[in-house]
């Protein structure tokens, strides 16, 4: 289920609010510029679906989203205890950075923690199947799947070179693991 946990970024052990409620979800986090969205498809696919299947599965709100926000392409990314160098992969999430584009996830299978840092504010968005969240440009924040994932999720970009990190340096979220 999804859930938002907001902190002040002072006390990680006190948090301010916790609703496992979508709108309420959506609300909070369209207060700081942050989409979330909750999509659904008349053919859940397979983790195991080649990504043209996944693609396809999700292809009418991927136009309108597309359309919306000029991005280029889409892709599925798909993380598992099995991926290659996955410490290393994990840690690269792990560090709080920034974007020069949106960074858009929508989430087929399994869950993940999106970590937002706003103002003197954290907010924990930990996001499951079916959920869509577009972290604007600038916004500071770092990613966590877990040790052991099992993510299968479509990326969205403007810039077709794809992800890339600007990492600020602050040590933030080494004290707000994933809730």
């Amino acid at each position: 289920m999804s859930r938002l946990t907001i902190y002040a970024d002072s006390t990680p052990d006190a948090p301010l609010l916790r609703t496992e409620d979508p709108e309420r979800i959506a609300q909070e986090l369209s207060s700081i510029g942050v989409r979330f969205e909750r999509w659904s498809s008349a053919v859940t696919p397979s983790p195991d679906d080649d990504e043209a299947t996944i693609l396809a599965a999700y292809r009418p709100y991927l136009n309108a989203l597309m359309g919306e926000t000029g991005a280029g392409t889409a892709d599925v990314i798909r993380l598992r205890p099995d991926t290659p160098n996955l410490p290393a992969l994990r840690q690269k999430f792990l560090s709080e950075h920034t974007h020069t584009e949106d960074e858009v996830r929508f989430f087929v299978h399994g869950s993940g923690n999106f970590i937002l840092h706003v103002d003197d504010r954290v907010y924990d968005a930990h996001c499951t199947q079916g959920d869509l969240i577009s972290v604007p440009t600038g916004i500071k924040h770092w990613f966590d799947a877990g040790e052991t994932p099992f993510v299968t999720a479509l990326r969205v970009f403007t810039d077709t070179t794809g992800w890339v990190a600007h990492y600020t340096g602050d040590p933030i979220a080494d004290h707000f693991p994933a809730a």
